[in-house]
């Protein structure tokens, strides 16, 4: 089966259930307990299977990329650190813009094809962005879980035979 050597998740609506930009107040902090809270003490939730999906994957030899078109730059790359995440992903592309020039960037900065990338988000306009310049991009309706990971996997394997 084909794998993708680099798999690369958008944040808001995938990674975590909200807009870091309007639903939530940076700074964030991380309390005794290890819980992550925001400005007002509002605890910060991340999709349940997400830390292991992270995990998992990275365990298993993929490159992982963070990818988000948020303005709230700094308070994205903070959450990531603050939930521990920053250990599994080998590029971060966090700043306004086109996904494709996102994925131009970690092109660049990998050495890897975009046929060899492979990409969860919620925004459709990304999809059809990504698919000019032949990203595989799985849909994400309500958060990543395990199940659309190994669906994800096997439809990058059956389009690139």
């Amino acid at each position: 089966m084909r794998k993708p050597k680099l798999i690369a998740f958008d944040l808001d609506y995938t990674l975590w259930p909200f807009w870091i930009d309007t639903h939530v107040d940076p700074p964030f902090t991380k309390n005794k307990d290890g819980s992550v809270v925001d400005s007002r003490k509002k605890k910060v939730k991340v999709y349940p299977e997400v830390p292991e999906v992270l995990k998992q994957l990275k365990e298993e030899g993929y490159q992982l990329a963070a990818v988000s078109r948020t303005g709230e730059t700094q308070a994205a790359y903070q959450l990531i650190g603050l939930l521990g995440w920053d250990k599994y992903f080998n590029y971060h592309e966090i700043y306004p813009g086109s996904k494709i020039t996102h994925f131009k960037r970690i092109q660049k900065d990998s050495g890897l094809d975009f046929s060899e990338m492979l990409f969860f988000d919620d925004e459709y306009r990304n999809k059809v962005d990504l698919d000019k310049i032949g990203v595989l991009m799985i849909m994400v309706d309500d958060g990543v879980n395990k199940e659309l990971i190994n669906k994800g996997l096997r439809d990058y394997a059956s389009s690139r035979q």
